[in-house]
């Protein structure tokens, strides 16, 4: 059984966001949305893989401090058929994927992209965008200034996604969920 959080008396407690996510490049972005949020995000990344299921994410949080307001976080690609289903029957997370992979989402920071695309095409469209190397796990100085700078414009585009199908992604979701419980906490 988790521990529980409590506040102290006229405290408001903010949420403790809970990311399971499927590689390095999105733990990567996550880690930079923590420093820029200054959210208690925890990111637990590679761990199971595609086999995550609701009573992992139960025992990988069993013993820690819990709270009702906290909110689990499944951030994965959607270009795998199999991996999205089993994600989709984990209700007790909410489900923020891309399609075909993440870089997408960093694409649309550039750029509206609505023709179907691969995950290599991305990486070649960043590549020439961001004018510098790019590697999968690292978000150089550019990129992160790029991806904090153009943000709000990248949320509009993906707000037009149909999610699941290629290209799509539903990270504006996780977005603003940062942003209304960093509004609330500074109040």
């Amino acid at each position: 059984m988790a521990s529980r959080r409590a506040a102290s008396k006229g405290k408001v407690i903010n949420p403790h966001f809970w990311v399971f996510c499927e590689g390095k490049t999105e733990e990567a972005y996550i880690i930079m949305l923590r420093s820029q949020y200054r959210m208690p995000i925890e990111i637990v990344t590679r761990t199971v893989g595609s086999q995550i299921n609701k009573k992992y994410i139960e025992n990988f949080k069993k013993g820690k401090p819990t709270h009702k307001k906290d909110l689990d976080f499944l951030v994965y690609d959607a270009d795998v058929p199999e991996v999205l289903e089993n994600l989709k029957s984990i209700s007790s997370a909410v489900l923020i994927v891309s399609n075909p992979c993440i870089e997408l989402w960093f694409l649309l920071h550039y750029k509206n992209q609505t023709a179907k695309i691969t995950g290599e095409e991305c990486i070649r469209e960043l590549i020439k965008r961001n004018n510098t190397r790019y590697q999968k796990g690292i978000i150089d100085k550019k990129l992160a200034i790029r991806l904090s700078d153009h943000q709000k414009e990248a949320c509009k585009r993906a707000s037009t996604m149909e999610i699941y199908k290629n290209p799509s992604t539903n990270i504006n979701v996780f977005i603003e969920i940062l942003e209304k419980a960093n509004r609330e906490g500074s109040k």
